[in-house]
């Protein structure tokens, strides 16, 4: 059984309403959902209007790969990027970078900006090692619905 490589490209598609259950059960797998972010109403803000969808990575019929890109007019964002365990170190992580940047592009949109959790090196290094820069920013945050604040 041979490896896919990076020469092995997945092909990328935007989610469909047959994806949703395997796509929230990956980014459960992954450990990216919380419990004040409900992923399936990720989802349906990301597919209502058209500047925002999810990517979603295959080979051979298996999702390995997705990301929630969207954009507000002048700065594109990524959310809920993921790799399955399972494929990681095939390239898959670069590959379903570079479609969002595509997506981006294809909108006019020059700059992709992303927020990582300070406590994961892991990511950091993947994101430098496709030429990504860390920038000094303060993130201030607020729940429009009361909530209290949350990490």
């Amino acid at each position: 059984m041979s490896s896919k490589t990076p020469h092995d490209a997945p092909t990328i598609k935007s989610i469909e309403d047959d994806d949703i259950t395997e796509v929230i059960a990956l980014w459960q797998r992954c450990g990216l959902t919380r419990a004040w972010n409900d992923p399936a109403a990720d989802i349906a803000l990301a597919r209502r209007e058209a500047n925002a969808t999810v990517l979603l990575a295959r080979t051979d019929g298996t999702l390995v790969a997705s990301v929630l890109v969207g954009h507000d007019g002048h700065r594109g964002w990524v959310y809920y990027v993921t790799v399955d365990p399972d494929h990681r170190s095939k390239g898959y992580g670069g590959q379903i970078m570079r479609a969002a940047e595509d997506w981006l592009r294809a909108r006019g949109i020059e700059k992709l900006q992303l927020m990582v959790r300070g406590d994961n090196p892991e990511v950091h290094a993947f994101y430098q090692s496709i030429g990504y820069i860390e920038q000094e920013r303060v993130v201030f945050a607020k729940w429009l619905d009361g909530r209290e604040p949350t990490p």
